[in-house]
C-alpha cells in the first residue's frame, strides 16, 4: 500500500530561537564561540564580516561529513527518478568529482591557522570514496533497494529549510537527513562521517521521532530513527523511544532553551546580552579547533 509522508507543516517566522542538539552543545562547549556564531552581528569589537568570515571556514573533517551528505542526498534522488542499478564505481567518481569541486572553494581552518600548509585532497577524497562505499555495499543499502523503493511517494530526503518544528509550542530544530515508510512504519537515517557518540546521537534520533510524531500524527512506536555511521566502517545506532522519553525529551527541550533564554535581554526578538556576559572556555582542546581563536587571542 502507497503511503505519503508529505504533510510537514510549515511555520511563520518568528525572532525567537529556536533550539536544537547542535546548537546548545555548542552552548555548553563554549559561551563565546556560541555569541559569535548566533550572534556575531551584534559585535561591536571585531564586526559583523570579519565574523561571518572566519565562521565559514570549513574543516577536513567536517567537509568529508558535508560532500558525503550531499551526494547521498543525491544518490537518493537519482533512486525516486530511475530504479534501475547505481553504477558503483561511477557514483564514487561523482563523489571525488564533488569533493574537489567543493574544496576549491572553501577556506579550511586547518591552513588559515597555519595547522598545515595545505588541505591533504587525496585524503579527503579518499575517505569520501570510503564512506560512500560502505554505505553501497552496507545491508542496508540492500535493504532500502528491495523494501523502500515501492513506496518512494513517502520519502523525505533532506526536507527544504532548517527542519522547523515545535515542541510542546517551544521552536525547535531537528532536519532529517532521510526518512521513508516501509511496512507501515517510519524510519528515519542520519547519516555520521564522525566518531560515534551514543548519549548525543541517541538524544538526536530520540528528537527525529518527535519531529515525524509531531508532522505525521503517529506514535513513538511506530518510528525506527537510525544513525548510519559511515566511518571508518558502517555501524548503526538505532533507538526505540517510547511516550515517557518523548516526554523526558520535551522537558530537556524545554529546560536546555530556558538556559539560552538567560543569556538575552530580548527573548521574543532573541536580542543577545553583552558579549561579555558569554564566558570563555577554559579547555585549550576546544580553543585549539575554534573558528574564531584569533579573536580570544589576539594580542
Amino acid at each position: 500500500m502507497s503511503e505519503k509522508l508529505n504533510d510537514i507543516k510549515r511555520f511563520p517566522f518568528t525572532d525567537i530561537l529556536g533550539w536544537s542538539v547542535s546548537r546548545f552543545d555548542k552552548f555548553c562547549l563554549c559561551r563565546r564561540q556560541y555569541y559569535y556564531d548566533y550572534y556575531g552581528k551584534y559585535d561591536m569589537e571585531f564586526g559583523r564580516a570579519r565574523i561571518s568570515a572566519l565562521k565559514s571556514m570549513t574543516s577536513t573533517a567536517l567537509e568529508t561529513g558535508n560532500i558525503i551528505h550531499d551526494v547521498l542526498k543525491a544518490f537518493l534522488e537519482r533512486l525516486l527518478r530511475a530504479e534501475a542499478p547505481i553504477n558503483n564505481a561511477k557514483f564514487l567518481d561523482y563523489g571525488a568529482k564533488k569533493a574537489a569541486e567543493y574544496c576549491s572553494t572553501k577556506t579550511f581552518s586547518e591552513v588559515y591557522y597555519g595547522d598545515a600548509p595545505a588541505i591533504n585532497m587525496e585524503s579527503i577524497i579518499a575517505n569520501v570514496r570510503l564512506g560512500l562505499a560502505n554505505f553501497l555495499e552496507s545491508d542496508r543499502s540492500r535493504w532500502i533497494v528491495e523494501k523502500a523503493l515501492s513506496n518512494k511517494s513517502g520519502w523525505v530526503i533532506e526536507p527544504p529549510g532548517y527542519g522547523e518544528t515545535r515542541i510542546d509550542e517551544m521552536k525547535a530544530y531537528t532536519k532529517v537527513d532521510f526518512l521513508f515508510p516501509v511496512d507501515g512504519r517510519i524510519y528515519i537515517l542520519d547519516w555520521k562521517t564522525g566518531k560515534p557518540d551514543e548519549r548525543k546521537h541517541a538524544k538526536q534520533l530520540i528528537g527525529y521521532t518527535t519531529w515525524a510524531s509531531y508532522h505525521f500524527g503517529r506514535e513513538a512506536a511506530e518510528i525506527s530513527p537510525i544513525t548510519a555511521y559511515l566511518l571508518p566502517v558502517y555501524t548503526e545506532l538505532a533507538v526505540k523511544a517510547d511516550k515517557l522519553d518523548i516526554e523526558k525529551f520535551k522537558i530537556a527541550v524545554k529546560t536546555e532553551t530556558e538556559q539560552m533564554y538567560a543569556c538575552l535581554k530580548n527573548v521574543e526578538q532573541n536580542i543577545p546580552k553583552e558579549k561579555k556576559e558569554f564566558a570563555k572556555t577554559d579547555n585549550a582542546r576546544v580553543c585549539g579547533f575554534c573558528n574564531y581563536r584569533e579573536l580570544c587571542f589576539q594580542k
